[in-house]
């Protein structure tokens, strides 16, 4: 994460829109799945120490992203998305709106069109938005509400989500063995939790603990507390049978909420990548897709997603 930065916005009163061009140091379908999967986009599209909840979300052409942006003090303010137009890894529109949690439009305040674009180059991504008014009065209301400042601040998230919970995905096994193992999420607890499953099972961590600080700092992301640098980033630890126990912090810091149902899921390594897609299709039939299958920056064939009886899943091909 060290190439440079861009990062524009323009307000065009003359054409009632505003203009923002960002480009994030990661490839195209890392990015595009943070703007798409609303798991990713609750971690980061609030500006902190608001943080943003999804209620329903159907990333389909004529499909809807109800959501809620949950202030320090526990107050909700609701908006509505409607996808119109999309086209995978490179472009999404739609209409954005205040609402009620029932997903019903406030008349009296501003609706805008926004429409997406992603273009990569040497795994450099750019994103391109344009929103725009169909008022002046509108648009110079959003800016009175902060809107600048507030996006700012979710892309400044988002780039930390990127060189964080991605880079555990950039750890590679040594070799291509069919793996099943337990990923949990703590909230802060992880080396305790580990500690404590150490000695249980007389096994020692597979290459030690990996921590926040081991991150390589860079100049254009927001700097990382003492407290988060210490916090455990990556931990496998080796259980009965052959399994393997793997988690991470999710600190409320750095914008990850932990609640019952998102702390755990199943990680499958299969042996190929036809397998990897028959169990991806067999077992995620009837759940809910969060990502699908798809080809990584970090070179894995990955997806994830809830089946039907709530259950999360990842699925994980990694080339020998």
């Amino acid at each position: 994460m060290n190439k440079a930065i861009l990062f524009n916005f323009d307000v065009d009163k003359a054409n009632k829109k505003i203009n923002v061009e960002r480009s994030f140091d990661a490839p195209i379908d890392l990015v595009w799945a943070a703007w798409t999967d609303p798991r990713i986009l609750d971690q980061w599209w609030a500006p902190k120490p608001w943080r943003a909840e999804t209620k329903s979300m159907d990333f389909s052409e004529g499909g809807r992203w109800l959501y809620c942006m949950i202030g320090p003090e526990g107050e909700k303010h609701w908006s509505l998305f409607d996808y119109e137009k999309i086209s995978p890894l490179h472009r999404f529109s739609g209409r954005d709106a205040f609402c009620d949690e029932q997903g019903v439009i406030s008349k009296d305040q501003p609706r805008s069109s926004w429409e997406n674009t992603f273009a990569d180059e040497d795994d450099t991504t750019t994103v391109r938005i344009e929103i725009r008014f169909e008022a002046l009065e509108d648009l110079e209301t959003i800016i009175e509400m902060g809107f600048k400042e507030g996006f700012t601040m979710g892309l400044e998230n988002l780039d930390q989500y990127i060189s964080s919970q991605f880079y555990l995905r950039k750890q590679k096994k040594p070799d291509n063995r069919v793996r099943v193992a337990t990923y949990i999420n703590c909230p802060g607890n992880t080396e305790e939790a580990f500690s404590f499953y150490k000695s249980v099972f007389k096994t020692e961590f597979v290459n030690g603990i990996q921590r926040f600080g081991d991150i390589p700092a860079t100049p254009d992301q927001p700097p990382v507390s003492e407290q988060v640098k210490k916090m455990v980033l990556h931990i496998e630890l080796p259980l009965p049978g052959g399994h393997i126990l793997m988690g991470t912090d999710a600190p409320k810091e750095m914008g990850f909420t932990v609640v019952q149902g998102n702390n755990m899921h199943i990680n499958l390594e299969p042996e190929s990548r036809e397998e990897t897609e028959r169990i991806f299709r067999e077992l995620s039939e009837g759940g809910n897709v969060s990502m699908p299958l798809q080809d990584m920056f970090w070179g894995a064939y990955y997806g994830s997603f809830t089946d039907k009886f709530g259950i999360n899943w990842m699925l994980n091909f990694q080339q020998k």
